[in-house]
């Protein structure tokens, strides 16, 4: 093939969030400190690349806690788990560890705390999400689902003056305030704040995204096709009249897809790892004569510590 110019710009912030750094590191700490194997309820994160080196190190990733041997340490995933998990886990005497996004524990929290002032809570994401799963299943009280604005306009609810709403973390900025926004037409007195439950490194990717979109012909986003924030990615450069393609590996690439491509970008969703960023821009380097920049519209400075019961331990 001649070779052809090519302009790839790298979206910044791109990629690893603090809340998936922190639970890769759990995973991996709990293997250094008491070995293989570790076992993890439900996918630690949603990346298959970063699933396959957990498992290289003696990580064990099981559907369900009955799946765990008896004594096993045993960590919860990033996305959060219901407290029949909990409870179910307490009951067998498993050592636990709780990888849970601190940013959902505080959605979980928000929950709790309308729910014991006998609120009806609305939660707006998406059905059989690992996430969302563990929030409804951690609130005692009535929990309402809601994906679109057209769901709100079948819910019934038996005091409007009693009604509050949360969000899944790793929404779309833009659908959420659509949905917030028929809540609060259909129900003026609903409590909860604007888009705050959306995480920091959601709305910087979706941002960043906005930004690229605007310089470049095409667009490739990094992550796996169950991650909800990447799957947000794609859409809006598809939004923005950008193609736009979500995949996990550079393998994945039809060369067909350059025709008429002069530049390109390249974001990653909050669970994929850098490596994949860097294995396309290699395979491209050897297709066509690439320049590499990054745009950066905001430096991300978010760390969160690791549970004290693996900082205790030397």
């Amino acid at each position: 093939m001649n070779q052809t110019s090519l302009q790839i710009i790298l979206a910044s912030p791109r990629g690893f969030c603090a809340g998936v750094e922190r639970a890769v590191s759990i995973v991996e700490k709990a293997l250094e400190i008491y070995g293989a194997p570790v076992y993890v309820r439900h996918e630690i994160v949603h990346n298959q690349r970063v699933l396959r080196d957990l498992r290289a190190k003696g990580a064990v990733f099981v559907a369900k806690l009955d799946d765990v041997p008896e004594g096993a340490i045993t960590v919860f995933s990033a996305h959060g788990v219901s407290q029949k998990v909990v409870d179910r886990a307490e009951e067998r005497q498993l050592p636990t560890i709780d990888a849970t996004c601190p940013l959902v524990t505080k959605v979980h929290s928000k929950g709790k705390n309308y729910a014991k002032k006998g609120y009806e809570i609305i939660l707006i994401g998406h059905e059989g999400h690992p996430e969302v799963e563990g929030t409804m299943g951690r609130i005692e009280g009535v929990v309402h689902l809601v994906s679109t604005s057209q769901d709100v306009q079948s819910l019934t609810i038996q005091n409007d003056n009693k009604l509050a709403y949360i969000t899944q973390t790793t929404l779309s900025v833009d659908d959420t305030k659509d949905i917030i926004h028929a809540l609060k037409q259909r129900f003026p007195n609903i409590q909860g704040g604007d888009v705050s439950d959306i995480c920091y490194a959601t709305q910087n990717r979706q941002d960043a995204v906005r930004a690229l979109a605007k310089q470049v012909d095409m667009i490739f986003v990094m992550g796996a096709k169950n991650s909800s924030n990447s799957n947000r990615l794609q859409e809006i450069g598809i939004e923005l009249g950008v193609k736009s393609y979500l995949i996990e590996s550079y393998h994945e690439i039809e060369m067909a897809w350059f025709q008429s491509v002069e530049s390109i970008g390249i974001t990653a969703g909050a669970s994929a790892p850098e490596s994949v960023v860097q294995e396309l821009i290699e395979f491209l380097s050897q297709k066509y004569d690439v320049t590499v920049k990054t745009l950066e519209t905001i430096k991300e400075d978010i760390y969160f510590n690791l549970p004290r019961q693996l900082r205790q331990v030397s």
